[in-house]
């Protein structure tokens, strides 16, 4: 079992940035693969960002190349979102998400794959 909490959520001018974080509990967070979405209103949960237990592999959604950043410090059973260059339309509530797997190196892109959630973190980017 794995709780997650997200936290750095918050209110930012656009092309300003934010990093959020998501603080996992339990002895296994190492082998999960983690991923972040989002969900803004009237919208269904969408894709973010996603890595590896590794952290060797990352992937991410076209709408936020080059501008976010995903990564994670097993160490601290944290992973994180750099979010730059925020635009109006990344306007939303971030939810990470955790699914166990000892492959080091898959990723996954689906709500549907992932196991476990936090309760979100809203982030509101103003024009």
């Amino acid at each position: 079992q794995v709780q997650l909490v997200e936290s750095g959520g918050g209110l930012v001018q656009a092309g300003g940035s934010l990093r959020l974080s998501c603080a996992a509990s339990g002895r296994t967070f190492s082998s999960y693969a983690m991923g972040w979405f989002r969900q803004a209103p009237g919208k269904e949960r969408e894709f973010v960002a996603a890595i590896s237990w590794s952290g060797v592999r990352t992937y991410y959604a076209d709408s936020v190349k080059g501008r976010f950043t995903i990564s994670r410090d097993n160490t601290k059973n944290t992973v994180y979102l750099q979010m730059n260059s925020l635009k109006p339309e990344d306007t939303a509530v971030y939810y990470c998400a955790g699914r166990n797997n000892p492959d080091g190196y898959s990723y996954y892109l689906r709500t549907n794959d992932y196991d476990y959630w936090g309760q979100g973190t809203q982030v509101t980017v103003s024009s």
